[in-house]
């Protein structure tokens, strides 16, 4: 069942995403070549409890931690621990946030130093599909659409699209529907409506789309071994259009980015 949600409501939403939004800049500034997920980890469950709010994560269906922390291979739901990273690794944190009542729930890859040509654009092309899913996510459009484009961007640059894990409706539950595959075809699925809200969140693979999962029953990885990126968004549809509840300027400010990507989906 999908939960349509009044404008004070997505109101509340924001709220809970800015808190990840955040948290994600506060760890921008920690990433580099030393640092442990698990200080990462302490670092953003320290955070989030000073603004208000609680992990999402910590103990959701028995996870163990505040964050998903997935480097390199390591596609999503990694498990912090000890281990530093290095120089040229990639790392991707997903992160949730559970305030008023209601979830946030966005990720961003992140590159910890100096990382190769090929891997920066496979992080670039994978956010750049985030946005072409965004765009397609409007009243009277359908979920196939969204995954129809983040599909074709990222398979015409011969990178894997993900099959076995999905976006998803996000509120008052961590998860919700719609299911949001970042594959499909155009016109099928449940339509758009205004008030819907979903977390549009592409896991792209620079190999094939095949994936694999460690014992720990947490952690998957892609079958090949080769690297793989995930960014992640809230997004809400207000008036038929996209609008943002998670932003990453936070990020950008702590590395010193400039980018105007967000703007045609500020939220007012």
């Amino acid at each position: 069942m999908i939960y349509i949600k009044t404008l004070e409501e997505i109101e509340i939403m924001r709220e809970s995403a800015q808190v990840v939004s955040r948290t994600l800049g506060v760890l921008a500034k920690e990433i580099k070549p030393g640092i442990t997920t698990l200080q990462l980890d302490k670092i953003a469950e320290e955070y989030i409890r000073s603004q208000g709010a609680v992990p999402g994560f910590l103990g959701l269906y028995g996870f163990p931690n505040t964050l998903c922390v997935s480097p390199n291979a390591q596609v999503v739901h990694g498990i912090p621990n000890n281990i530093p990273l290095q120089e040229g690794d990639i790392v991707s944190i997903d992160c949730g946030a559970l305030k008023n009542g209601f979830y946030g729930d966005h990720a961003y890859t992140f590159a910890v130093g100096e990382i190769s040509d090929e891997v920066k654009k496979l992080l670039q092309v994978t956010k750049e599909s985030l946005y072409v899913g965004i765009r397609e996510f409007k009243t009277g459009n359908r979920v196939g659409d969204v995954g129809f484009a983040i599909q074709n961007h990222c398979e015409r640059h011969g990178y894997g699209i993900v099959r076995e894990l999905v976006g998803h409706g996000v509120g008052k539950k961590m998860h919700e529907d719609p299911e949001m595959p970042n594959y499909g075809k155009r016109g099928n699925g449940k339509r758009f409506r205004d008030g819907m809200v979903v977390a549009i969140e592409p896991m792209v693979n620079m190999g094939t789309h095949k994936v694999k999962q460690l014992r720990d029953k947490w952690t998957i990885l892609t079958a090949d071994g080769q690297p793989s990126a995930h960014f992640e968004h809230n997004v809400a549809i207000v008036n038929g259009k996209p609008k943002l509840l998670s932003t990453f300027k936070y990020i950008y400010e702590a590395l010193g980015i400039e980018s105007d990507e967000e703007k045609e989906f500020e939220f007012s």
